[in-house]
Formats: C-alpha cells, sequence, structure tokens
C-alpha cells in the first residue's frame, strides 16, 4: 500500500481498490489460460467475472479522480460514497474467493493440476489480502 496519503483515507481505499480489481480482473484470465481443458460453465462464469472486475475497476478510478478534484475537500456525501463503493468492493472480492474454492472443489480439471491448485490457492490468498487492507483502512476512519 502507499501510505503517502497521510489522513486522506478514501484516497487510500480507493489506490488499493483499483490496484486489486484490476488484479482479479487478470485473475480470470490466469485461470483460463492456465487450466485449458476447463470446463465451459466455469470458462463462462470466468469471463463473467472479468467484465464485472473491469467494471469495478472502472468505478474505483472514477472516484479517485473526483476524490484527486476535490483537492483535500472530501464532502460527506462523497465520502460515504466511496465507503459504499469499497464495501461493494469487498463483497465482490468475497463472493469471488467463494467461487475459486467451488472451482477448487469441483473442477476436474483443476482438482487433478497440482499447480492449478497452487495458482487458485494464491488468488484466493490475494483477494484475502485486500479485503483485509481494506477493511483495516476503513476501521481506522474517523
Amino acid at each position: 500500500m502507499q501510505y503517502y496519503y497521510g489522513n486522506q483515507m478514501p484516497l487510500r481505499v480507493l489506490d488499493e481498490a483499483e490496484f486489486w480489481k484490476h488484479q482479479e480482473e487478470e485473475h480470470t484470465v490466469v485461470i483460463r489460460e492456465l487450466v485449458t481443458n476447463l470446463e465451459d460453465e466455469y470458462v463462462k462464469a470466468l469471463k463473467e467475472w472479468e467484465k464485472e472486475f473491469a467494471k469495478a475497476h472502472q468505478r474505483v478510478i472514477r472516484y479517485i479522480e473526483t476524490v484527486n478534484r476535490t483537492n483535500g475537500q472530501v464532502s460527506p456525501s462523497l465520502y460515504q460514497d466511496v465507503l459504499q463503493l469499497t464495501t461493494f468492493c469487498l463483497k465482490q472480492s468475497e463472493q469471488f474467493i467463494n467461487f475459486c474454492r467451488s472451482l477448487l472443489e469441483k473442477s476436474e480439471p483443476i482438482k487433478t493440476n497440482p499447480t492449478a491448485k497452487v495458482v487458485m490457492n494464491h488468488i484466493i490468498v490475494e483477494s484475502e489480502y485486500f479485503i483485509g487492507v481494506a477493511q483495516t483502512i476503513l476501521y481506522q476512519r474517523q
């Protein structure tokens, strides 16, 4: 995390969300590329996840631009909107983790591929890391 924001929590949490939503978007591609014989239903689901992460990433970028334009004078309503967006991003990551765990349990090509299992677990840990960092920042708010 980049700590040069000082007390500017909205930028801190948005910076994290921007990075991790992009990472999660890329993770959907990594899974599809690594597990070439992945079941069609999971391929389709991963493509949908990719689209949803891209949308979330773009929303976060818009909020970063908005907060930057406030010159440190974030209104209470903008602050609340950032908190709501962060909550959305956290829930999205939690749902993705559940999806990844489901893949580990149900997908034969993943269950029988030791490398895929390691990568899937790494992806889960990374999404959990984002959740932990974002929660820490949110709990430190005023």
